[in-house]
């Protein structure tokens, strides 16, 4: 039996009654982008528009929690940004820290769980330890699981998986016959998370910028004009609306 939630509305779109019914996606994953372009709009410093950000974070894990999606897929840090200057690539990496103090408590509260993929090792202790902590504080929730893509690229992932699946080939753990597309996922930072299924991009970009690369193969693509800042409620839950009309054959007819 299907539930209605609340729905949101803002100026720019419609009221959307949203209901807890079968195809609502299982798994979404987001590229929040458009943080330094929303900042500059307004004649401010890029990290501004990052801060800012934060609150949009915080709007769209509510909006996922109601909508029942299981699975939330935040691209917040890529392998790519360590090309950015110094100072951005320090804030942007203490954000996690202020995000987890403001709004772990909340999370908390509402069975979210919290996940990271991609090379956690290469992140500054500070970032580490509070993504660890906020980790550790959740691992017991059944509810959303909340997934930052941090340090993350999806060729670096992919390279990792091919040495990973080497290895265990040269050690007699694999056999070279066996693998298939469900093994080498199983090589994936995602090892524990099925593929999205409903990709949601900000900021006006139509591009995947090495994000889940092989694990986007049947996704559903929605790109967004609105800058991640300004992305609410009543975006996502458009999203999700648009989502619900597509018939995905995976190939067939």
């Amino acid at each position: 039996m299907s539930r209605k939630i609340p729905f949101f509305t803002t100026k720019k779109n419609k009221e959307i009654d949203v209901e807890r019914v079968d195809n609502v996606p299982n798994h979404v994953a987001i590229i929040m982008d458009g943080n330094g372009r929303w900042a500059q709009k307004r004649g401010l410093p890029r990290i501004a528009g990052h801060k800012e950000g934060v609150s949009a974070v915080n709007k769209i894990v509510k909006a996922a929690v109601k909508a029942d999606v299981k699975i939330l897929t935040l691209y917040t840090f890529s392998t790519e940004n360590w090309k950015r200057p110094k100072s951005e690539i320090d804030f942007i990496l203490r954000l996690p820290k202020e995000f987890l103090h403001i709004y772990l408590p909340g999370l908390i509260s509402n069975n979210v769980r919290i996940n990271t993929i991609g090379d956690f090792d290469a992140l500054p202790d500070h970032t580490k330890e509070a993504v660890q902590y906020a980790v550790d504080k959740t691992k017991s929730n059944d509810g959303l699981l909340l997934n930052f893509a941090l340090n993350y690229g999806s060729r670096l992932e992919i390279i990792h998986a091919v040495k990973k699946i080497i290895h265990d080939i040269d050690e007699s753990k694999l056999s070279i016959d066996s693998l298939d597309d469900k093994q080498f996922s199983q090589y994936l930072f995602t090892t524990d998370l099925s593929d999205p299924d409903l990709l949601i991009r900000t900021g006006g970009e139509k591009r995947l910028s090495n994000f889940m690369l092989w694990q986007l193969a049947y996704t559903e693509f929605c790109f967004s004009d609105v800058l991640w800042p300004d992305f609410n409620e009543s975006n996502f839950l458009n999203a999700l609306e648009d989502y619900k009309q597509r018939k995905r054959r995976y190939g067939g007819i």
